[in-house]
């Protein structure tokens, strides 16, 4: 069992390696070397996912962190404002990181998405076997069918988080000269705004978490 987990740490580490080579270097090159040591394209790419789909579910936490700590500082009645107003400052901030090591993670998915699916259709030139190129041909159609439908959803969950971060910056930024009763008061509107925003955010989050699994058991399992 030991043995077992060693190994599984050593391929996680390959593949780490394997994206910094292929982001750094020429990928053909790369992907060869790897190649040799039994690490291809699809173990990549489904790493890669795995990888979107974690950032995924952190940048969601960490948004709806930053929409409570916002909800509670406009609702608040009391003093140590200027407490509250800096934790939510700092959870904005790291929302804002969240979001760019999303961006990070889907730009890698596209990149080793398309290696692959080139080299699996390059590939089938090579059959002697009509039937064996036949179904080659219908996996490949469904694998990039069953990607794209993935991707999309991806996308879907990420286009929700700029209109969160939208009126989170402007609020933080409202409340950086203003920070008084006052000015919480005139900001109430804006919780219930982004409220339906944030729950649009977590169910399209949602979505796209489980297609990701799915599509990773699929590449695993084909």
């Amino acid at each position: 069992m030991t043995h077992y987990f060693g190994n599984l740490q050593m391929v996680r580490m390959a593949l780490v390696c394997a994206a910094l080579l292929i982001s750094t270097g020429c990928a053909s090159v790369q992907y060869s070397a790897l190649e040799k040591v039994g690490i291809h394209k699809r173990d990549i790419l489904v790493d890669r996912v795995e990888d979107a789909r974690d950032s995924q579910t952190e940048t969601r936490e960490q948004l709806v962190s930053a929409y409570e700590d916002l909800s509670s500082l406009i609702g608040y009645d009391g003093g140590e404002l200027e407490e509250r107003y800096e934790r939510l400052s700092k959870q904005v901030e790291r929302s804002e990181d969240s979001t760019a090591e999303l961006d990070d993670h889907l730009r890698d998915i596209d990149r080793v998405s398309e290696d692959l699916f080139d080299e699996w259709e390059s590939e089938l030139e090579l059959y002697s076997s009509a039937a064996l190129r036949a179904d080659q041909e219908k996996k490949l159609a469904l694998a990039r069918k069953q990607f794209a439908t993935m991707r999309r959803r991806m996308q879907i969950a990420r286009d929700r988080v700029d209109p969160v971060m939208a009126v989170l910056n402007d609020n933080v930024l409202f409340l950086k000269h203003s920070l008084n009763a006052q000015a919480l008061a005139a900001l109430r509107g804006q919780a219930s705004v982004l409220e339906g925003q944030v729950d649009e955010l977590i169910r399209d989050m949602e979505v796209a978490i489980a297609e990701a699994d799915a599509f990773i058991a699929r590449m695993r399992g084909s």
